[in-house]
Formats: C-alpha cells, structure tokens, sequence
C-alpha cells in the first residue's frame, strides 16, 4: 500500500483491532498462568513464536542475518525484551489485570523521558511536559489504590508492571540510537524471540514446576499468543507504521490499556475502582499530549 498522511477508514480499523487484541492480551497471560508457570509460559511463546516468524521471513525473501553490525544491539534489546516480559508474566500473577494494563501502557511515558536525554530531535517541550506530568498523576493515584478487600493486587505486582513497562521502552531506545534500527522488523523481532527463548526457559527454573494445572484451554491460549499477538500483532503493527504517520497512530495508544480494563471487567470480573477509571483518563491523556504534533501550516512557498 502507498504511503498516507491521515488515518483513514482502513487504517483505524486496523489499529482498533490491534488494540483490541493487545488488552485481550493481557487476560489471556493471566489464564494461562493458572495452566503454567508464568516464566516457562513467556519461554515457550517466545520459542513456539521464534520459528514462525522466521518461516514468514523466509516466505517473504526478507533478509536474515547476525553479521551486519546488529548483533551487539540485537542481544542488547533480546535481554532486555526477556527482563520486560519476566516482570509482565509475574505481574499479571500478582495484580489484576486492570491494574496492569494502567502501568504497563505507561510505556510512552518512559520512552518521552529516555528520548529526552538519548535522541536528537525529541527533546521535551512545554507540551510534552505537562502530558509527562499528567500521566504521573494518574500513575500515582493508581498505584496508591490498594483496594479495601486485597483485590487491588499486590505492591510487588504493581512495581513489576512498571518496570517492565520500562525495559519496553528500553528496547525501543536501544533500537533507535543504534544500527538495528536498520534491520528489517522481522530480524529485530527475531533478536528479542531467540534470546528470551534461550534466556527465559532456563531462567524459568528458579520459579517453580513448569506445570500448575495445565488444561486444553491453556495450550490454545498459549497458541494464540504465539501466532496471533506476537507473531502477527507485532508484524502488523510494523507494517501499519510503513502506510501511516507515527504520530497520528499514536492517538490510538491510549485505547489498548483502556481494552485491557474492559475486558479484565468482562471476563475475569475484576473490580473496577473510580481510582482505576480516573488514572486510565489521566495516563491516557497524558500519552496522547506526549505523542500530539501539530500539523505544519503550509507556507506560501509549499502552495
């Protein structure tokens, strides 16, 4: 498809869907859990996701190689990709889903901050400033929220949620101030899958059996991680960032937390606080002043 300056019908839809299936995600991780060892589940999806991406890469002619001055980098974003999703499966095994998907989604807000001091160009403004402050708010008043009952998740469960929200921002950086930013998405992808398969598996054995009470369910489930939120969600998403402007898909950022509320409402029955609602407005409006450019006036000698 050709290259476009709007978000068109097509487009929304597409990022809709894909936010749809992001805070889907977030319960499905959560399910699976009660199947398996959160840690040994993320090895496995990154293993089982690994070689279907590199069967789509080989499909589509794209070209896979260590050897062209991105393999420092691509070990770099794979340890750091393997720490985030450590910090998420552990997560979503101690807080509610609705909770994770406040901080976890905080991501832009980590990644403004490191952009400020790392790349040229995207220094923090007035703008910038206050959708960074706005944002701490609604983190804050987030994680401040304990519940009256337990139900709000333990302390631990929230801080991992941030940090690993931190390590994703993390690998975006890394990718962005070095060579990998060069490699096709599919070879960047295929960094962070094999080295948190060789990573996450062994280090899995320092939390437990492997197996909990693993069901039917849990194996589809794990299925639909590895094909449709990793393998595919993630090379769609980059594909869509080939047709359409960064900033104006990053208007749609703030509804992926905003599925991952809902659904953890409708198929887990979490509970939802006002606390949660208000820092889910707050943390969202902050992302979108964060990632806002104002269109450019065209000058006369534009017209």
């Amino acid at each position: 498809m050709e290259r476009k300056d709007h978000i068109d019908l097509f487009g929304g839809s597409v990022l809709v869907i894909f936010a749809m299936v992001m805070g889907l995600n977030q319960v499905v991780i959560k399910v699976v859990n009660d199947g398996m060892q959160p840690v040994f589940q993320a090895g496995l999806r990154s293993l089982f996701a690994f070689f279907v991406v590199w069967g789509w890469a080989l499909w589509r002619g794209k070209r896979i190689s260590v050897t062209d001055g991105t393999f420092k980098a691509g070990v770099l974003t794979g340890c750091l990709f393997s720490i985030e999703f450590i910090f998420l499966f552990l997560a979503l095994d101690m807080t509610t889903v609705a909770r994770n998907s406040i901080f976890w989604y905080s991501m832009p807000v980590w990644m403004a901050i490191g952009a400020h001091f790392l790349i040229e160009g995207e220094r923090l403004n007035a703008q910038k400033i206050l959708g960074l402050i706005i944002s701490m708010v609604g983190l804050v008043w987030a994680f401040s929220d304990r519940g009256l009952d337990g139900e709000a998740g333990s302390l631990l469960g929230d801080m991992m949620s941030i940090l690993g929200s931190m390590c994703w921002a993390g690998i975006g950086l890394s990718v962005r101030v070095s060579k990998l930013k060069e490699a096709s998405i599919e070879m960047q992808l295929l960094y962070n899958l094999a080295v948190s398969a060789i990573v996450l598996l062994p280090f899995s054995l320092l939390f437990g059996d492997w197996i909990r009470d693993l069901q039917t369910m849990h194996v589809f489930m794990l299925g639909f991680q590895v094909v449709i939120v990793v393998a595919g969600g993630f090379l769609v998403w980059f594909w869509i960032l080939t047709i359409y402007p960064a900033s104006k898909m990053a208007s749609f950022g703030f509804l992926t937390p905003a599925f991952g509320v809902i659904f953890s409402w409708l198929i887990l029955d979490d509970a939802i606080s006002f606390t949660i609602l208000g820092a889910l407005v707050l943390i969202s409006a902050g992302i979108v002043l964060i990632n806002y450019k104002p269109k450019k006036p065209i000058s006369n000698e534009d017209a």
